[in-house]
């Protein structure tokens, strides 16, 4: 059976979230060590799919892939916290060939690890007549470095340019960061309007205009486990811009804005 084929499922899984029961404090970087789905004769423990979850004080985000076939997903969103619950709204996902700008809500309970947690949904979907539970088990990776990036952004104007030839890419995508790690997600549609995701996330360092990344996992394979040097130009609080040169000296740059509540 191969792992999240369907848009639901891919959405559900996305959703999942942390908190303590103890101390409702849920900014942090998170990641995924295994899933497990049970339910009639069904129990199967998956360790291959790759995902991070980022939380920030308003926004969460989290990225997935399927290393095996590079099915990807990514969700962002508000959240808030009630005792050992998360509720959380995603505004935007987006998972292989579908995605959906329509806000949904998810109600999530948590078990603390020592690690960091395990998150429990019990009707992700049905198998024949059977109902099938859903555990994900987490650990936190996220430091105690800030920066002037921490939040989360949508992307307004993304474009190539080499030599005199400036083009512009149309796509929809988000990034968060925070606790030294960050997430992306784009949505996009080839010439015969089929939907593409891409997602990508890893450790980040920023230094007055100077970002690296490096990139821990990604859809695609020819940027995983590589580091990019960034230049960042901050427009005030809730902008900034950043360029990526090429080794053919072409560049790529994006704008984003902050999102707020």
């Amino acid at each position: 059976m191969k792992l999240l084929l369907t848009f639901a499922l891919l959405l559900l899984i996305g959703c999942s979230g942390s908190v303590k029961k103890e101390n409702l404090n849920m900014p942090g970087a998170y990641n995924m060590l295994s899933q497990n789905i049970k339910g009639g004769k069904v129990d199967t423990t998956y360790k291959t799919l790759q995902q991070m979850k980022i939380f920030t004080d308003e926004y969460v985000m989290y990225a997935n892939v399927n290393p095996p076939d590079s099915v990807s997903s990514f969700g962002i969103g508000t959240y808030s916290t009630d005792k050992d619950t998360i509720n959380e709204t995603i505004i935007f996902r987006s998972a292989d060939t579908s995605r959906s700008e329509t806000p949904s809500s998810f109600k999530l309970g948590i078990e603390t690890t020592l690690k960091g947690y395990k998150q429990v949904i019990p009707n992700i979907g049905t198998q024949g007549d059977q109902k099938l539970a859903l555990t994900e088990t987490y650990e936190s990776i996220g430091t105690q470095s800030k920066s002037a990036l921490d939040g989360a952004w949508k992307l307004m104007k993304a474009s190539y340019i080499k030599g005199k030839d400036t083009s512009i890419q149309k796509v929809i995508q988000y990034k968060i960061y925070n606790a030294g790690h960050f997430v992306w997600g784009q949505s996009y549609e080839d010439s015969l309007k089929k939907n593409h995701t891409g997602i990508g996330f890893g450790k980040f360092e920023l230094n007055g205009n100077k970002l690296k990344e490096y990139i821990m996992s990604s859809t695609y394979s020819t940027i995983r486990d590589l580091n990019f040097e960034i230049d960042i130009v901050m427009d005030g609080v809730d902008g900034f811009s950043q360029t990526i040169t090429n080794k053919d000296s072409s560049k790529s740059v994006e704008v984003y804005q902050r999102l707020k509540k």
